[in-house]
């Protein structure tokens, strides 16, 4: 039988061992950012309200950060 008639099915990729601690990290990055910027826009005329959007939001998005340096540090097997 010729080979370019049978076809060679290509093994599964294995599944990423943190990828849900991957997307935690991303999602706290961008939304803390986000509500940062929104804390800072309603500040102007709102303080406190802009207080208390921006300080979860710089606190959320540090927790990322902290994840990147916990997901540098363990291992992929």
């Amino acid at each position: 039988m010729p080979s370019h008639t049978m076809t060679a099915s290509k093994p599964a990729k294995p599944p990423k061992p943190h990828a849900t601690l991957e997307k935690w990290i991303w999602i706290l990055i961008y939304g803390g950012l986000f509500l940062v910027i929104l804390g800072i826009a309603t500040g102007r005329t709102e303080p406190a309200t802009g207080w208390a959007m921006a300080v979860p939001g710089g606190g959320a998005t540090l927790a990322g950060f902290v994840l990147i340096y916990v997901r540098s540090r363990l291992n992929d097997k």
